[in-house]
């Protein structure tokens, strides 16, 4: 048997907070939620879980949800998934085609640091859109502003 490591109490907080701030932003036509699983290739099958997923409300009921209905995701990362967040993650996202990718790590001094990305429809390649620390304001999926250092 195979399991994945829980998330921290802390993380699992981060990105239901993360979450609900997106899904208040995203209005009626986008929805927000805490791992969901997205299939980005069907040949060879490769379905990811990333923290937080932002996709389009007539796709509540899909699952696993399919990329072309998949506006953003988000990784909380930790030492832990480094690799996965910085490198394996966001190539496979942006070959799906997902719009947009932030990143979430922790600072040296424990300040939460959202690395926000804007995926080029030419390059296929995602291109750094903000870096904030603490409060987090982006225009690009769209308007949102989410205090990451606190946590309900």
């Amino acid at each position: 048997m195979v399991t994945a490591a829980v998330a921290s109490a802390r993380r699992r907080r981060m990105a239901r907070h993360i979450a609900n701030a997106l899904d208040a932003a995203g209005g009626p036509e986008w929805n927000a939620d805490v791992a969901v699983e997205i299939c980005l290739t069907e040949a060879p099958l490769t379905i990811r879980r990333p923290d937080v997923v932002v996709y389009r409300a007539d796709a509540l009921d899909t699952a696993p949800m399919h990329a072309d209905r998949v506006l953003c995701v988000v990784e909380l990362v930790s030492s832990s998934s480094q690799a996965t967040g910085r490198i394996v993650g966001v190539h496979r996202y942006a070959q799906a085609g997902i719009g947009h990718y932030w990143r979430i790590e922790w600072s040296a001094t424990g300040v939460p640091v959202a690395c926000a990305y804007d995926l080029d429809p030419a390059s296929q390649i995602y291109q750094e859109h903000a870096v904030r620390g603490g409060l987090v304001h982006v225009t690009t999926p769209f308007p949102v502003t989410i205090n990451l250092t606190q946590l309900p």
